[in-house]
């Protein structure tokens, strides 16, 4: 079987990392392409009202890749460059990273292809509520449950929330996670991915006996997963040495002091004009001589052309899908970098999320240290489990954590068989 409603070189990307733990595993062909290919897409068009009573057309895509194991789960974003592609291929790796994970969930995500710095608060809301209401017929707390993503806050989480239940007419805060606490989003959920990454970081620096004190990091994408693993990486007495987004990077080798970092590009929105270090570009940032590289911003930024040149230890993969198969490939074979993988590395939000579901489902709420108390606990079993399966086939990091996600996922569908 071969998809054509996905094609993009990023869902090209996914899938090829998924034929080549496919073969590592030895799927059957029939099971292979179960276990492979999205189970449903939505794809809408409606309009937004701006501000200035012009109307603009939108479209918005919504990926469920399979309910196997359970109801999908994965983020929504608003991003120009948002594609049919692009989601399906979250939605991929979504799946795998919560099998990883041992969550009762699949993978989905979504998206609106739309510049949300173009937007009005005003805007915003409506945008959101109205791609809600569009998914209503396919998304539910027991079916798909929708969370924060690039672009989208914990505001826009609540008023999806809120359209959702004004439409089924009953208050269900378990539509989606991320959520504001006032209205049952849970302590630590906004921190999590973040703080997910700087813990595992720490565990691997342990294991390959680096002190913390004199590990140098450098985070590409300062937003909301890169701020808080620096502000978790200096807790452990790591050093920030460069961040960035969208306008530039910034380097300062003595370190970033990240507390006045994040105050800046909240007052500011970015950090255009911050003065904690020297200008450099992105790229010149990527190939920095560094203990920790840390890529949390978009996929697809380690490539076979810079992959040669980086200078980092460790690799840690805080946004999806940042190394492409070819620069893999070129680790591999350099076998200087230890790799993070992105569904083990970033795993803590939608753990997190699954923590938020169940309390919204129960009506009982934890602590902030209960929650990320039980989020080490899971990550630290998954990286003990990633671990095992690398030592015992003698495959890579990368290899090790899709090949145990996939192959949770095959056993699923295998043992519950096909629906007439």
């Amino acid at each position: 079987m071969e998809s054509k409603l996905y094609q993009s070189p990023v869902f090209d990307m996914a899938c090829q990392q998924f034929d080549l733990a496919a073969d590592i595993l030895q799927l059957e062909d029939n099971l292979r392409n179960r276990t492979k290919y999205p189970k449903r897409c939505v794809a809408v068009a409606f309009p937004l009202k701006r501000d200035d009573g012009s109307i603009q057309m939108l479209e918005g895509y919504r990926v469920q890749h399979h309910l196997s194991r359970g109801p999908t789960k994965g983020g929504v974003r608003f991003h120009p460059e948002v594609t049919l592609g692009e989601v399906g291929a979250l939605a991929m790796w979504m799946s795998w990273k919560t099998a990883l994970a041992g969550l009762p969930y699949g993978g989905a995500k979504g998206g609106v292809t739309v510049d949300p710095t173009t937007l009005s608060m005003g805007e915003k809301e409506r945008v959101s509520r109205r791609f809600m209401q569009e998914m209503i017929p396919f998304v539910g707390p027991n079916t798909d449950v929708m969370a924060p993503d690039m672009g989208t806050t914990p505001q826009i989480m609540a008023w999806m929330m809120d359209t959702y239940s004004n439409i089924v007419g009953s208050s269900t805060p378990a539509i989606v996670t991320g959520k504001p606490v006032e209205i049952g989003g849970s302590q630590g959920r906004v921190e999590a991915t973040g703080r997910g990454v700087a813990y595992l970081v720490k565990r691997y620096l342990e294991t390959y006996g680096v002190k913390q004190g004199q590990a140098s990091v450098v985070i590409q994408g300062f937003g909301n997963v890169g701020s808080h693993a620096a502000l978790g990486l200096v807790d452990y007495g790591c050093k920030v040495i460069a961040i960035s987004d969208v306008t530039g990077a910034f380097y300062n080798q003595n370190g970033i002091d990240v507390h006045e970092a994040v105050r800046y590009q909240d007052a500011h929105g970015t950090l255009e004009g911050y003065d904690g270090g020297d200008k450099i570009s992105n790229e010149e940032m990527l190939e920095l001589d560094c203990t920790v590289l840390i890529p949390a911003a978009l996929a697809q930024v380690i490539t076979k052309q810079n992959a040669p040149k980086l200078k980092c230890r460790f690799l840690a993969e805080a946004a999806n899908g940042p190394t492409t198969v070819e620069a893999d490939q070129i680790m591999e074979e350099r076998d200087d970098i230890q790799v993070i993988p992105d569904i083990l590395c970033n795993a803590g939000g939608v753990i997190v999320s699954y923590f938020e579901w169940v309390q919204d489902i129960s009506s009982l709420y934890w602590e902030r240290d209960e929650v990320l108390r039980r989020l080490f606990e899971i990550l630290e079993r998954a990286r003990y489990e990633v671990e095992a399966q690398r030592e015992r086939l003698g495959i890579s990091r990368r290899m090790a954590a899709l090949s145990l996600g996939i192959e949770r996922v095959a056993l699923a569908k295998s043992v519950r068989g096909i629906f007439p």
